[in-house]
């Protein structure tokens, strides 16, 4: 066995493929999620369970980061998969606050803290973080400030990082668009909304693996997401606001 892999946001979407992905691999995996049920799913797709530890908390609550941090201190952990995350649809003043700073805890504080405890591990074995952004991040997004703003900052870490830590610790940032994995459920959003440029999940996942084979890197996955991505970077933003904004409003 290769050593651990701490998955956060295990309990589906992404998670499922990427725990049956680097089980195949011959990593054990630390698969961390809140909803218990949804997490023995994916453990039970598994075809090794007695190599795998399921561990549940809520990374919105800082005193369960340093619970799984202690929790993980004492594994042989090579890899960091920093998969959780969520968002809120809505009007920024019709959203609750606590919700919406939850998404920045959920989805860069956690990160930050996770990465930050176990990167002297993984600097000895070479070991890697896979970061778990998105395209929401590349443009302000009216109607999920919050979320645009929390995956914005991810791959701004995430790339900074990737700079300073070239030769130690192989880093991927992972920018996906639409997927079906169950966020649009969780964060209110209609279905439909970005639908055009929807890409598999199992396809994203691939895509990660393979960047991460190759030394790590910015990964765009599919030909759709790169289309969006492209699109995005041409457009100016006096005219992608009013046009996303249209596009999003409830």
């Amino acid at each position: 066995m290769k050593g651990y892999v701490l998955l956060t946001g295990a309990s589906g979407g992404f998670g499922l493929f990427f725990a049956q992905r680097l089980e195949q691999d011959g990593y054990s995996l630390l698969l961390h999620g809140r909803d218990k049920a949804r997490l023995l799913l994916t453990f039970n797709t598994l075809k090794h369970p007695e190599r795998h530890t399921m561990i549940l908390g809520d990374l919105s609550a800082r005193k369960d980061v340093e619970t799984l941090i202690e929790q993980v201190a004492e594994k042989k952990i090579v890899g960091l998969i920093n998969n959780a995350g969520f968002g809120t649809w809505g009007g920024f003043e019709q959203c609750e606050s606590v919700p919406q700073l939850d998404v920045l805890r959920v989805d860069m504080v956690a990160p930050v803290m996770l990465t930050h405890a176990l990167l002297p591990k993984l600097k000895k074995v070479n070991g890697f973080v896979l970061n778990v952004s998105s395209l929401a991040g590349e443009t302000p997004l009216p109607y999920m400030s919050t979320y645009g703003a929390a995956k914005a900052a991810m791959t701004f870490w995430s790339e900074a990082m990737r700079a300073e830590l070239k030769g130690k610790v192989r880093i991927v940032t992972l920018v996906p668009g639409p997927s079906p994995t169950g966020f649009r459920g969780v964060s209110g959003a209609p279905k439909g909304k970005g639908s055009t440029f929807s890409t598999p999940a199992r396809e994203v996942v691939d895509a990660a693996l393979k960047m991460l084979e190759r030394g790590g890197g910015y990964c765009v996955p599919g030909w759709r997401h790169r289309l969006l991505w492209c699109l995005q970077k041409i457009t100016p933003r006096c005219i992608a606001l009013p046009i996303m904004a249209y596009y999003l409003k409830p």
